[in-house]
């Protein structure tokens, strides 16, 4: 075998390697970009998402929200964006009710305690680590907690005002806390404005009225971004160390207000009967003056009507009148007796001798 011979061979072999190598590098390239076209292909889809009927959405890219004024926010439908970490989808129920209860003014409990409808033991006093209270009006202490339901109505102040963290993330604990907040400073500033009585008993209502109210003003002034649709004062008991005592001021007030009941009643009915009275009597003489009015004026009619008579001729109308007198008086007389007058014209004397019924026989009977 000859010198050329043998530099040829490790020559062909060389190519051969070469071409191998290069053809998988292209089949490697091939391999890469299908890859790569592929994880575009991923990321590009996965940037879809949707918004509910209930919701509205806000694309925050690098931690800035996309758009400007009601156009960041995003209504209900598909929408794309980049993926994380570039752009993060923020999701704000808008309709949906959200609820939280206060936490301050109510003693120490735990959630499973309140599932079983248990509850601590009171314990001598009040435990100003444990025992949460708020203090009313006339300087008495109670316990009372409420449960305010809102719903988010303003996303953009609500995403600005409760964004936190290096990515300025929105999260809904945050609004849970600020209306949480708000409606414990609520309860304690009314209670200082109502007496005790009134809060348990005689005006629960209002107290929960002026609850709502603040929370309201507060939701309001702090820019929350939430609207405030119920407030309801859930709980409301005296201190559990006093018990006894409240339920002995609660006797002594229903039995003051059955008391007043029943005077109440009495009177009613004493005023009911005398008005009653009042009016039956007042009925009866106006009667009794409509009968004397009305014969006053018949007499006086008739006398009007008799004067003219008399005036033409009073000798005469005294006679007729008489006549007509006599015949009423003599209707029933058994006897009569006339007495003409005499010719003298003097008058005639009349004696009539009555005497006593003549006494009775004696009987052997009546002796």
């Amino acid at each position: 075998m000859s010198d050329h011979d043998h530099h040829d061979h490790p020559l062909e072999m060389q190519d051969a390697g070469s071409q191998a190598l290069a053809e998988a590098l292209r089949s490697s390239f091939v391999i890469v970009k299908i890859a790569m076209a592929a994880l575009l292909v991923l990321i590009f889809a996965a940037g879809f998402f949707t918004v509910g009927p209930q919701e509205k959405a806000v694309i925050l890219r690098f931690g800035k929200p996309q758009g400007e004024g009601q156009q960041m926010l995003l209504g209900a439908g598909l929408h794309w964006s980049l993926p994380y970490p570039i752009d993060e989808v923020i999701r704000i129920p808008i309709t949906e009710i959200q609820k939280v209860t206060s936490t301050v003014g109510w003693y120490a409990t735990t959630p499973e305690m309140e599932l079983a409808g248990t509850e601590p033991p009171p314990g001598p006093s009040l435990n100003p680590q444990m025992d949460g209270y708020v203090v009313t009006a006339d300087r008495n202490i109670i316990h009372t907690r409420a449960t305010v339901s809102y719903h988010i109505d303003d996303p953009r102040t609500a995403i600005f005002n409760f964004a936190s963290g290096t990515n300025q993330q929105f999260t809904l604990a945050g609004v849970s806390n600020a209306v949480q907040n708000a409606v414990n400073e609520a309860i304690i500033f009314s209670a200082a404005r109502f007496n005790v009585d009134d809060i348990l008993t005689r005006d629960h209502a209002g107290f929960q009225e002026a609850v709502q109210q603040r929370v309201t003003d507060l939701a309001e002034r702090e820019q929350l971004g939430v609207a405030i649709d119920r407030v309801e004062v859930t709980d409301t008991i005296p201190p559990r160390q006093l018990k006894d005592v409240f339920d002995q001021v609660t006797i002594a007030r229903q039995n003051r207000d059955r008391l007043l009941n029943v005077a109440l009643s009495k009177q009613n009915q004493i005023l009911s009967e005398a008005g009653a009275s009042a009016a039956s009597i007042t009925n009866a003489a106006e009667s009794a003056r409509t009968r004397y009015v009305t014969a006053i004026a018949s007499d006086a009619t008739a006398f009007t009507e008799l004067l003219p008579k008399y005036t033409g001729n009073p000798n005469l109308f005294a006679q007729l009148e008489l006549a007509k007198a006599m015949t009423q008086i003599l209707t029933n007389v058994q006897d009569k007796i006339f007495l003409p007058q005499r010719a003298d014209g003097k008058p005639r004397e009349l004696r009539l001798q009555l005497n006593r019924e003549p006494p009775q026989p004696k009987s052997a009977a009546n002796p």
